[in-house]
Formats: structure tokens, sequence, C-alpha cells
């Protein structure tokens, strides 16, 4: 393969992530969840994290180690943790030792869509009347109130997917084709974790829901395929 964007493990491909980093996380918690870029990254141990991602419970062992080792110090999410206690997030977040940023699924979406397109933000209904409009930007659009929401960029997304080729084109499986397709494009450097690995050429392009020019790196995950 005379190019290629694998990385020999997952320890290499999150190497450069830095304290202070917003991080984009793809999947649903332990469902299609980048688990092994996550425990790689939970053992470099860097600090003050922003962490975006889908939900943070029902199986999500991977992002719990993350937060429980002390690197994240915000969380962005619309399901940032379950109900009740010994949710080591919930638990956090009680103590004061991070803070938590509910935005709906919707938004959390459209601001990473804006990001990625190389747009200025947009304007939705969500929230008005409420206090997440206080002090923000709001515009009546075709009789509609609506409120400015920025776009939300990533210094880095973790993202799973089935299949990928040495120049990154991406498939995937089932529910991947949610959050993980959605995080790719709103990061400076995107790195996936996907099953098989094959020579550029060697995936049909009518299957390719990602383009590689939005990958950066890839590894091959550890556990395996997902169903």
């Amino acid at each position: 393969m005379a190019f290629s964007k694998l990385y020999d493990s997952a320890q290499a491909a999150v190497a450069d992530i830095p304290d202070g980093a917003t991080v984009l996380i793809g999947g649903v918690t332990g469902v299609n969840a980048p688990a092994g870029l996550l425990s790689a990254l939970a053992d470099r141990n860097p600090r003050n994290l922003t962490c975006v991602c889908d939900s943070t419970y029902y199986g999500a062992e991977a992002f719990h180690r993350l937060v429980a080792a002390g690197c994240v110090s915000h969380i962005i999410s619309p399901a940032p943790f379950g109900p009740g206690d010994g949710d080591v997030v919930h638990d956090l977040w009680r103590s004061g030792a991070l803070t938590v940023e509910v935005v709906p699924w919707g938004t959390l979406a459209e601001r990473m869509r804006s990001a990625g397109a190389g747009i200025g933000g947009v304007f939705l209904p969500v929230g008005i009347g409420t206090r997440f409009a206080d002090g923000r930007e709001t515009r009546v659009i075709n009789g509609v109130e609506c409120v400015f929401e920025p776009p939300l960029r990533g210094d880095f997304a973790l993202l799973r997917a089935s299949r990928a080729d040495g120049v990154g084109n991406l498939v995937y499986a089932g529910a991947q084709r949610g959050w993980n397709s959605a995080v790719v494009s709103a990061a400076r450097v995107a790195i996936a974790e996907v099953d098989q690995v094959a020579e550029p050429g060697g995936i049909d392009p009518e299957r390719v829901i990602t383009p590689g020019i939005f990958v950066n790196r890839i590894v091959r995950a550890v556990s395996g395929p997902v169903e």
C-alpha cells in the first residue's frame, strides 16, 4: 500500500491529543462507540478535555473510564447521564468536578453540521422562551422566532466504522451511520476505529458514506465487529 492513513495502534493514533482539546465522540455510548480509542486516550491521561457525545450511559465503560481518570472537565451532550446515583458523570457533576451542557439532539447535530459545512451557525426555534435563549441573538424567520446556535467545532473526532480503505473512505454498519457520520466533518483531525481495512479501491464507491477527505487516521479495532 503506497499511501495509507493506517496507524499501528490506537495509542499511536491519539498520542497528540493535548490538554484542553475539544473531542467529538461518535457512536451511541457503548453501542458503535470508538471504545479502543477512548481507552487509549484514558491511558494517555490528558487534562481538561471538552467531550461532545450523544449520551454517556448504558454500557459506556470506555467513556466512563476517561471521565473517572479526571481527563474531562466539560461535557456537551443531549443525555449526559442516566437516572439515579452511581453514574460517574452524574456523581462528578454533582460534586462540581466537571460541568455539563445539555443540548437537544437536533440542535447538536445542526451545530456540528454547520462546523463541517463552514457556515456561521444556524437559527433554530428550539429554546425560545426558556433560559437557554437568554442573552442569545434571536430573529423572526418566516413568522417563527428563532435563536442563534453557533457552529460546534472539535479539535479531534473519534469515531467507529465497519470498514475503511487505506485513504480513509468509510463504510458504516447499521446504527454507526448516526453520530459517527455526524462528528467526522466537524473536527480538525478525525480518527476512525474500524473492523476491517481494505486496499485503496477495495471498497465499492456506492457504499462509502464518509469520503476519505474527512478522515485523517485509521486504526484497526481490537474488539470484534459490530453486528
